[in-house]
């Protein structure tokens, strides 16, 4: 019911952020955040606001408030769970670079004039398109082999068709809640957040672990992807059957913290496959107990 909700709420924001709604006023801070959570919650909105607008903001108060007014919810956690949330909502993208750029040259009063350039594959930047667009686009490159293909993007204001360019990247952004990285990230952040609330049900000393997992996915490209990858590894292998009462690991967070120790940008994902299984052969072999006796 609680992953209904959540694709519900990001379904409503969605369609009224494409529509552009005449409202572009910050959301209300939610009622009952606890002592320092407020400036948390502040930044996180008024970064959100700039990221993709008023109605995605929301949707992340909305977030917010699904932990507010629950006793076993303490005042740490909201705080790690707004910022880190905050953070992943506004995931690093070519519209997002773009953005920056551009913010960067317009709070120097149009002093700072750069270009970097940075790698892409071909279907990242494909990701960044509507799914009805990008999934012929994407087809296209698999049959050729150019999915994975990098291509290196300049990001420059140093020149007026740089800064144009710029410019018409960033207007993307009206289409990013129809892309497929967005239905992406959607469903991650869903997931954890489904996570942690199954962890405060299941093993409550697990929480604070499950919540800083948000930080293994960072920037994007490979690195982005392979943490990605671990992470769902992990809640798969680890998290999910031992609330489920299939594994019955009596200390997931040392079980999170010691996969984690043991994963590397390895595609194979050899070490932290390795580690899981380790894990769970301890968890359900025999009882030393019975075996001793």
């Amino acid at each position: 019911m609680a992953d209904d909700d959540g694709l519900v709420s990001s379904l409503r924001y969605l369609f009224s952020d494409f529509l552009d709604e005449p409202d572009h006023t910050p959301p209300f801070l939610p009622d009952g955040l606890p002592e320092g959570a407020a400036p948390i919650v502040n930044e996180g909105i008024h970064l959100l606001m700039e990221y993709q607008g008023a109605t995605y903001a929301r949707l992340y108060v909305d977030r917010v408030q699904r932990f507010l007014g629950r006793r076993e919810v303490d005042g740490k956690i909201i705080c790690d769970i707004a910022r880190l949330m905050a953070g992943r909502m506004a995931y690093e993208d070519a519209i997002r670079i773009a953005q920056l750029k551009l913010a960067e040259f317009r709070d120097s009063h149009e002093r700072i004039r750069s270009t970097d350039v940075h790698k892409f594959r071909f279907d990242e930047l494909v990701d960044a398109l509507p799914e009805v667009v990008a999934d012929p686009v994407l087809q296209v490159l698999d049959k050729i082999g150019w999915k994975r293909r990098r291509v290196s993007i300049p990001f420059s204001t140093a020149s007026r068709w740089g800064i144009r360019r710029l410019k018409a990247e960033a207007w993307l952004r009206r289409w990013r809640m129809f892309s497929i990285r967005y239905s992406e990230e959607r469903a991650w952040v869903e997931r954890w957040l489904h996570m942690i609330n199954r962890g405060y049900l299941k093993q409550p000393q697990s929480v604070p672990v499950l919540v800083q997992t948000a930080t293994m996915m960072q920037g994007f490209g490979d690195t982005y992807r392979q943490g990605l990858a671990d992470w769902h590894a992990i809640i798969d292998g680890l998290a999910k059957p031992t609330f489920d009462g299939v594994l019955p690991l009596a200390d997931l967070a040392s079980a999170i913290t010691e996969a984690r120790a043991a994963a590397m940008l390895d595609p194979r994902q050899a070490a932290l496959k390795r580690a899981i299984a380790q894990i769970r052969a301890r968890a359900t072999g025999p009882d030393p107990d019975v075996a001793a006796g």
